[in-house]
């Protein structure tokens, strides 16, 4: 017997009764099946150590026991003695010996007993393989995604010089279309934008849709002056569609952006003259307008004075509305409708003499206008 149950309670077989009840209790405890989830080995050999000791603590049953050992000890014994003295290769009636059964214990462990360690499955992708994988991914598509930019970037920039190259030679409508094409690579192109909005309010009158490129190019830029620029050029474009509140605020957004622009200035002029009647704010916008210009050594715009003699005139300062007509005549003496101006100052004034002359010489100069006043007026 290669495993009895003193084997099992891990005794002697001179163990007392006490040394056996000891080792009973402490296998019970370690071997419980609760303790290791219902597992069947160990409940296989739980049911062995109970066994085991339902024997060996009954003194009767321990001694039956004990007489079963001695007896098999002893068939074991003269098994092995003869097996010693055997001659090898001896034949019983011409037969070789067979070899003798193999001594057992117990019957063989079944698979519940025995101690398969399962081979875990690997698993085709690991975390470490995702984060690589993903990590690749978007390595690919940010490569692709710069130089789809760069590529953008390239020919919108082709595009615009080309646009501009066909804009200094007067090709309104190529350099338009190589802008729009340069737009469609790079939407938020401010140069490119800016130019075609000069064509589509310079060229082709087409305030509104100019009036909306002005707005994104202004979105797109930072440095004060040429903010300053896109709020006069967009003023403008309001003005010809009748906006005239947002054309005033702009026309001042770009003032304050720089005080220099001249031409901001007439324009808000002209603005608070004819379209607000704001006749001292018109004057002050003129005379600004007009000191910047001159200041820089450009000439002074007879239009804007005729204006501003206008405005004097609309307060009834009719001695600052004379001397500007006349610089416009010093100017351009064959102006016919300052002439007529100039009549109307002198009618205001009382001096019918004056004002009939005046008249006369602005319908000489083609202002027909004057011709119904000169009749209304002179004998």
């Amino acid at each position: 017997m290669t495993q009895n149950h003193y084997h099992v309670l891990g005794v002697s077989s001179t163990a007392t009764p006490v040394d056996i009840k000891l080792a009973y209790k402490r296998l019970a405890v370690q071997l419980h099946p609760d303790k290791h989830g219902g597992n069947p080995i160990y409940e296989e050999r739980f049911k062995a150590l109970a066994v085991a000791y339902r024997i060996l603590n009954d003194p009767a049953r321990r001694a039956a026991y004990d007489q079963q050992l001695r007896q098999a000890e002893q068939r074991l014994a003269e098994a092995h003695r003869q097996q010693e003295f055997r001659v090898q290769g001896q034949r019983v009636y011409g037969v070789p010996m067979p070899p003798p059964a193999p001594l057992r214990t117990r019957r063989p462990a079944a698979s519940a007993e025995r101690h398969y360690r399962s081979i875990p499955k690997q698993r085709k992708f690991t975390r470490r393989d995702y984060v690589l994988t993903f990590g690749l991914l978007a390595g690919i598509i940010l490569f692709m995604l710069l130089v789809k930019v760069t590529m953008d970037h390239v020919t919108a920039v082709s595009n615009y010089e080309d646009g501009v190259e066909a804009y200094g030679h007067r090709k309104w409508e190529t350099a338009k279309t190589y802008f729009s094409e340069a737009l469609d690579f790079k939407p938020n192109y401010k140069e490119a934008l800016r130019r075609r909005a000069e064509i589509k309010q310079l060229i082709d009158r087409d305030y509104r849709s100019a009036s909306t490129d002005y707005a994104a190019a202004l979105r797109e830029t930072e440095q004060q002056r040429e903010r300053a620029i896109l709020f006069y050029r967009l003023a403008q474009c309001q003005v010809q569609l009748g906006q005239i509140a947002s054309a005033e605020r702009n026309l001042t957004y770009a003032l304050a952006l720089d005080s220099t622009q001249s031409g901001a200035w007439l324009a808000r002029g002209e603005v608070r003259l004819f379209e607000q009647r704001r006749f001292p704010g018109a004057i002050h916008d003129f005379t600004a307008g007009l000191r910047h210009r001159s200041i820089v050594g450009r000439p002074l715009p007879t239009k804007y004075l005729t204006y501003r003699g206008l405005a004097y005139f609309k307060l009834q300062d009719l001695a600052q509305a004379r001397q500007d007509y006349r610089r416009v005549l010093e100017a351009n003496p064959r102006n016919g409708q300052v002439h007529f101006l100039l009549g109307r100052v002198a009618q205001q004034e009382g001096n019918a003499p004056a004002a009939c002359e005046f008249f006369r010489r602005a319908v000489l100069l083609g202002y027909v206008y004057a011709d119904e006043a000169r009749q209304q007026s002179c004998p």
